[in-house]
């Protein structure tokens, strides 16, 4: 396993990046997260592979979409290794190894502009009429 690479264990098998990245998308997406992003930071980055970045409209629907992501993932026996900004309600970070979740208040996300500072990095969009994401963009 190269430096820097983490695998998070479920039941006794190894989950790889893409995978995750798509359970974190789906749970997202279960509940209503707006502007769906995934950028591949692998190739520049030695602490995490993805970073999956959404939106919600109001601070309980962000907290809504971080403890439903939280408790979709701790059913497949994920835990994160850490979350930030729980109680603010703007901007939750989960980190969850190899993939880090941003969910963000809309203005607060226009703000930081995670995506313009890594724009150099592969970028897929989650259509807003996607229910379910079952695989990543050939460059994913």
């Amino acid at each position: 396993m190269p430096f820097g690479s983490r695998r998070i264990s479920i039941e006794d098998t190894a989950l790889d990046s893409k995978e995750l990245v798509l359970r974190c998308v789906n749970a997202a997406l279960d509940r209503k997260a707006e502007d769906v992003v995934i950028i591949k930071v692998k190739d520049v980055s030695s602490f995490a592979d993805y970073f999956v970045i959404c939106s919600g409209n109001s601070e309980r629907q962000i907290q809504g979409l971080a403890e439903h992501i939280g408790q979709k993932l701790k059913q497949s026996g994920i835990i994160p290794l850490g979350i930030e900004g729980e109680h603010s309600g703007s901007w939750i970070l989960m980190d969850y190894g190899d993939v880090i979740i941003h969910i963000f208040y809309k203005p607060v996300r226009d703000f930081y502009d995670i995506e313009g500072l890594w724009s150099d990095m592969p970028l897929m969009s989650v259509d807003s009429s996607v229910q379910e994401l079952t695989v990543l963009n050939d460059d994913m």
